[in-house]
């Protein structure tokens, strides 16, 4: 009997293990937000969206240990519901699609501030320059996707600022059209590999 025992505490503890080991995730693009709002002439914000967005990261359910982040985002996919102004974020006042066709957000960790919040100090690559960014997350779930195939699924919400200028994207900030700080939101769901 105290053998039967011994193997299923160490059955228990070998499963244990096999729970806590990092495991890799991929966004799920059908199930992706980055939204962007920033302010016009003072009267209200433009609100924005990226629809090309793809990324994975390394993350530790029992730990709690998030490393190995990398976002990007096709900056021609931007979407702010009217054409004109559209074409304008592609050009060369704002986004420059043409010669920068993508921007890019990495993360060698994140840094766990409460039970299900993180803060992610990484790096934002934009316009051929590279600069720190800060984004605050809230995990929100984890578990079996309950629709479709059977994937373990992880839901996270996370939001930041930049500053336009530290890009070198300086287009109507003097002027006070458009403001320079730039908040954004991102939205997602992310499949275990």
């Amino acid at each position: 009997m105290k053998f039967f025992h011994l193997v299923l505490c160490c059955l228990s503890l070998a499963a244990g293990l096999a729970e806590a080991q990092p495991q890799r995730y991929e966004l799920d693009p059908e199930h992706i937000s980055l939204g962007f709002y920033v302010d016009h002439l003072g009267y209200a914000k433009v609100l924005g969206v990226f629809e090309d967005v793809q990324g994975s990261f390394t993350f530790d359910e029992t730990t709690g240990v998030v490393s190995d982040i990398a976002v990007q985002v096709d900056t021609a996919s931007v979407y702010t519901s009217h054409e004109r102004r559209d074409e304008h974020l592609r050009s060369g006042d704002f986004l420059d699609t043409r010669k920068h066709p993508g921007m890019s957000f990495t993360a060698a960790a994140a840094r766990r501030t409460g039970e299900r919040s993180f803060e992610v100090d990484g790096e934002l690559q934009l316009l051929g320059r590279t600069r720190p960014l800060t984004l605050s997350a809230q995990w929100n779930k984890s578990a079996a996707y309950p629709m479709g195939a059977r994937q373990y699924v992880i839901g996270v919400s996370a939001k930041g600022t930049l500053l336009r200028s530290d890009f070198g994207m300086d287009y109507g900030v003097e002027a006070g059209w458009v403001g320079d700080a730039v908040e954004f939101v991102i939205e997602f769901e992310a499949r275990r590999l």
